[in-house]
């Protein structure tokens, strides 16, 4: 039991190592591969937090006056 799973372990990093050494090759073959530039993952992470916390307060808001908005 013990030889497989060091027979798999092996192979994964073989695998994982074979495939960072594949995607440096080809980063340096084409420096610009049309990756999201760090601005725009900022501006992403801004706006799902923006979002998440206008949800997340509007639900606090109903959570808190649902009994009166109930009689409406």
């Amino acid at each position: 039991m013990k030889h497989t799973t060091a027979a798999r372990t092996r192979r994964a990093v073989i695998r994982l190592t074979t495939r960072v050494r594949e995607g440096l090759e080809e980063a340096s073959r084409r420096p610009d591969r049309g990756d999201i530039s760090t601005t725009t993952v900022i501006i992403w992470v801004a706006a799902v937090t923006g979002a998440v916390l206008i949800a997340g307060t509007i639900a606090l808001v109903i959570a808190k006056y649902n009994s009166q908005l109930a009689g409406l």
